[in-house]
Formats: C-alpha cells, sequence, structure tokens
C-alpha cells in the first residue's frame, strides 16, 4: 500500500512538473525533486525509468550536482510563490491562517537566501552543458 501511494504522489507530482514547464506560473524543479524521492520509495523499475527520463536529468541532476540555483531562477520562484501567498492571505479571512501565510513566505525567503547556493549563470551554463554532453 505503501509503495503505492508513492507510485501516485510520485505521478501527481511529474504531472505538476510538466505542467510548470509549459506554465510560467508553477515552478517544475521541486516537484521533478519530489517525484524522484517518490519513486526512488515506490520501486526500482519506476526509479530507473525517471531517472532516463529529460525532466530527470535537467533539473533534478543540475540541482543535485549544483546544489544551487542562479539568482534568476530564485527570483522567479519567489514572485511566483509570493503571488500566491499574498492572494491567499487577501482572499481568506481568518487572522490564523494569513499569519501561518506570513510566517511561510518569510521562512521561504530565508531558505532560498541562506539555505540554497547562489550560482552564477556561467556556473549554470557550464554545469548543464557538462551534464548534456555526459547523457
Amino acid at each position: 500500500m505503501k509503495k503505492l501511494l508513492f507510485s501516485l504522489l510520485g505521478f501527481i507530482s511529474l504531472g505538476i512538473g510538466v505542467a510548470g514547464i509549459i506554465l510560467p506560473i508553477i515552478p517544475g524543479g521541486p516537484f521533478f525533486l519530489f517525484s524522484a524521492y517518490c519513486f526512488g520509495k515506490s520501486s526500482e523499475r519506476l526509479e530507473k525509468w525517471f531517472k532516463q527520463t529529460t525532466f530527470y536529468k535537467n533539473y533534478v541532476v543540475r540541482f543535485k550536482e549544483n546544489r544551487g540555483m542562479t539568482l534568476k531562477e530564485k527570483i522567479r520562484i519567489n514572485i511566483i510563490a509570493d503571488s500566491f501567498i499574498i492572494l491567499s492571505i487577501i482572499m481568506v479571512d481568518i487572522l490564523i491562517v494569513r499569519l501561518f501565510m506570513i510566517s511561510l513566505a518569510l521562512y521561504k525567503h530565508y531558505y532560498f537566501v541562506k539555505k540554497i547556493k547562489t550560482i552564477s549563470q556561467e556556473e549554470y551554463e557550464a554545469q548543464y552543458i557538462k551534464t548534456d554532453s555526459a547523457t
């Protein structure tokens, strides 16, 4: 049952990640990372399949090897997330929920600034080209 749940979560996350590539309002990378985790917990066959996809190679491998994001990526993700958080704060008239959303936004900014390394565009391109040529 647990493996089935992880498989289902992996496919849902993969679908949202693919939508994130197409729609500029959803960051795809975090959903591909979560998909990799879920497929790894679900079955060896699904994990092996996902590791062969371009989504894994372009998003998960790049993030794991660099352990960072470009400033442009960080800003884009934060603007999108902040837009939804602000919209939620405006639409929800419950004080505790508003406080939670504000706390979430503050923690998100802390995490992006302090925990995720900022890499230059040149580092990104060098790593991306290396990853592409290795496949």
